[in-house]
């Protein structure tokens, strides 16, 4: 197991910061290097949705997608899922009845063993990192460390990746809040000075628009500060004739 290799994947798996990240083709970088450094002929990565439920995301070459088992509530894949730990069968012939749906499948495409990896962070699981084999026979310990390292540090990854992407959306959201209170703190000036209000009874004017017409504050108040048509029916009753 070539050290250089094995290094320059970490790198390879810590490396989510450049520019227009790919997820699925990390995640493909790394089913491949478990063929490659690994005692396996085979790795699929599977994720959990929203929902909860595993899918396949990645596979290496020689996983074919379109018949891999699919995840189901008895397979070595949920099991890891749900106990966050690792699950070994080193054997599928001998222990069909574990897992009756997988195992038929997985025997029909070549593969006798199978592991199963948690991707976890602490108390997090977000997947498992599946390890076929076609001979069966337990994974050996050094390459069953390094799998957990892999997934380890994919794990770390993709969180790492998922939280800068909220925080960026939290950071455009709370721009856009700051350029819509600008614009209705200009709207509130308007109104003041067309309709010679007071400011409270401005911003309650456009509220009461915004709701009565089903938009959004901050829209009706780029209509007023750009004396649009559109908002001819902001008015009051008894109120001073308009200056524009």
């Amino acid at each position: 197991m070539p050290d250089q290799r094995v290094a320059q994947t970490f790198v390879e798996l810590a490396d989510t910061l450049v520019e227009r990240f790919d997820s699925i083709e990390f995640l493909h970088v790394l089913a491949e290097r478990c063929v490659e450094l690994l005692t396996v002929d085979a790795a699929g990565v599977l994720l959990a949705d929203e929902r909860g439920a595993l899918e396949l995301v990645a596979a290496s070459s020689e996983l074919p997608l379109e018949r891999f088992p699919l995840p189901s509530e008895e397979g070595p894949s949920e099991k890891c899922f749900h106990s966050g730990q690792t699950v070994r069968c080193p054997d599928l012939r001998v222990q069909p009845q574990r897992w009756p749906r997988f195992s038929v499948a997985a025997l029909e495409l070549g593969f006798a063993a199978v592991d199963a990896v948690p991707m976890r962070l602490r108390d997090e699981v977000i997947g498992s990192l599946n390890l076929f084999r076609t001979s069966p026979g337990a994974l050996p310990e050094g390459s069953a460390a390094l799998a957990q390292s892999f997934a380890n540090v994919a794990t770390i990854s993709l969180l790492q990746v998922r939280a800068i992407r909220q925080n960026e959306m939290l950071a455009e959201q709370l721009q856009a809040a700051l350029t819509s209170r600008v614009v209705i703190e200009q709207a509130k000036g308007v109104l003041t000075e067309r309709l010679q209000i007071d400011v409270a009874d401005a911003f309650s004017l456009m509220r009461t628009y915004a709701r009565n017409t089903n938009q959004l504050l901050s829209d009706v108040a780029q209509q007023v500060t750009a004396r649009s048509p559109e908002v001819g029916g902001l008015t009051r009753i008894n109120q001073p004739r308009p200056r524009w």
